[in-house]
């Protein structure tokens, strides 16, 4: 049994809420466990041997509130303290990623060896402390970890420019290296006239719900009208996934077949064939498949994930040879697969699929932070770049799809209409409570990660204007009332400051 004690106003913490709590094992997946709150500590039952990790959301300072974790433990009777040992991790990744990064011979007024040096210094009196001072310990692990999220944030960013930079004055950039994304259903001159003018290319959703809301009838309208557009215009398009499992995109009526895997696979046959045959002229890269592996819509072996994953990418290869697939990762962060264990782990998905015989030609991830549901609790940027980093070895070229929301359910309003969903604010926040502010520095911030990336091809903001279908509520960069948000104005600046072979993108 792991245990770790809780110190508040130096008393032992009368409740804790576990927000996004899930254990990690030696292998960097979650595992299954059981983790509540007791007499002032956190306490851990494993279900699996070997030591783990505890990783949950907590408040850090200025750094905002986000999910963290310890170090690999082993069980001991005594209780771990919380704060020293998130402090111990989150210094020890500071300390490896200068060591990756090279860059241990930055200048000591730096503000990444500044942040060193302060939660260095609180870590040594943090651990002077835990036996005799457990109150006074907890203050400086809390301390040393803060400063050691800072620092890895702004390590993360500082190798991030190095990159950029160098990506940049090489020539290396890709052709198309900034899109958004938009809903089917929405159209207008003036949204496609902004979209050509602003973005490299275009993210375009097909929903099976809005196609074939009632089985065997297509409504092809709002599709045709977006392909059409793509191909009058010469824009650059990424469209799909054409299955996803997701409950915005999957049709009711599919849940008749939920547990009839044939005739399930049949009518995914026919629908893939349908939509790749009928936009295979226009249409040169698909978003195959996406979120497979979270399996937690349909009850799918693990046989039957990889078998629908390759049909799905084989028969758009089939339909259109000419076509280039992605399959898109979702909820990459995994905590998943400790509660559900007929779901893969995403790199395990994304390795097997590297290693089989399926002929795909790179991976898509879906990262959204700002809203309280599975996958999108919010995480610190050097968390970011290690999760893309992941994927360097896999041989793929990657593209990112990204959303961040620019209110907190505090700062809304009850409209009459019901237009603004609120956002929950147990996900967590970045640096300050979401708001257009904040959005738009998180937004450039992943955007520079990304893109200094060698293997990173694309990134997409995934809605340009708020809507009421939208993934992620207020995740656009122009509002409802049509009014754009700081963070498309940053994302353009951003964008036009992006070199290929030394000139400036239009």
């Amino acid at each position: 049994m792991l245990s770790f004690s809780v110190i508040e106003n130096g008393q032992p913490g009368n409740d804790w809420p576990l927000r996004n709590a899930y254990l990690i094992g030696s292998d960097r997946n979650p595992m299954r466990g059981e983790i509540k709150f007791q007499a002032g500590a956190i306490v851990c039952i494993k279900r699996e041997a070997g030591s783990a990790a505890l990783a949950l959301q907590k408040p850090v300072g200025r750094c905002g509130e986000m999910t963290i974790q310890t170090c690999l433990l082993p069980e001991r009777s005594t209780p771990y303290l919380l704060n020293l040992e998130l402090a111990r991790h989150q210094l020890m990744r500071l300390y490896n990623k200068l060591e990756d990064w090279g860059l241990f011979d930055l200048d000591p007024t730096h503000a990444v060896m500044k942040r060193v040096d302060v939660a260095r210094d609180k870590f040594i009196d943090a651990l002077s402390r835990q036996n005799n001072d457990r109150t006074g310990s907890e203050r400086s692990a809390h301390e040393s970890l803060v400063a050691a999220i800072d620092g890895c944030e702004e390590l993360a960013l500082a190798h991030a420019e190095l990159l950029l930079n160098k990506r940049n004055s090489s020539g290396n950039m890709p052709e198309s290296p900034v899109g958004c994304g938009v809903g089917m259903e929405l159209e207008g001159d003036r949204l496609r006239a902004g979209l050509a003018a602003n973005f490299d290319f275009l993210y375009l959703p097909v929903s099976w719900r809005h196609l074939a809301p009632e089985e065997g009838e297509y409504r092809w309208s709002a599709m045709d009208q977006w392909i059409e557009w793509i191909g009058r215009e010469r824009v650059p398009a990424i469209v799909g996934p054409i299955i996803s499992f997701e409950p915005m995109m999957v049709p009711d009526w599919l849940y008749i077949w939920e547990r009839q895997f044939d005739t399930v696979r049949d009518l995914i046959y026919e629908h893939v064939e349908r939509v790749v045959a009928r936009y295979a002229s226009t249409v040169t890269t698909w978003n195959v498949v996406s979120g497979l592996h979270v399996n937690s819509h349909f009850p799918f072996t693990f046989d039957q994930i990889m078998d629908l994953t390759g049909m799905v990418n084989t028969l758009v290869k089939k339909t259109q040879a000419t076509a280039k697939t992605l399959i898109e990762i979702r909820q990459p962060f995994g905590e998943y697969y400790g509660a559900n264990q007929r779901s893969i782990p995403p790199m395990t998905y994304a390795d097997l699929l590297t290693q089989g015989a399926i002929s795909f030609d790179g991976f898509s991830v879906k990262l959204f932070m700002g809203q309280a549901v599975p996958g999108q609790y919010t995480r610190d940027l050097m968390q970011v770049s290690c999760l893309l980093d992941q994927f360097a070895s896999l041989g793929k070229p990657l593209t990112l799809t990204i959303a961040a929301p620019s209110k907190s359910v505090s700062q809304l309003m009850t409209a009459a209409a019901g237009n603004d969903e609120p956002v929950d604010p147990n996900c967590g926040f970045w640096r300050k409570p979401w708001s257009p502010l904040v959005q738009s520095h998180w937004l450039e911030a992943v955007l520079k990660i990304a893109l200094s990336k060698p293997f990173v091809e694309s990134v997409a903001w995934h809605d340009l204007i708020d809507h009421r279908d939208s993934e992620l509520p207020l995740g656009g960069l122009v509002g409802q009332d049509q009014h754009p948000k700081g963070a498309l104005r940053r994302l353009i600046v951003f964008r036009k400051s992006l070199n290929q072979n030394g000139q400036l993108h239009a």
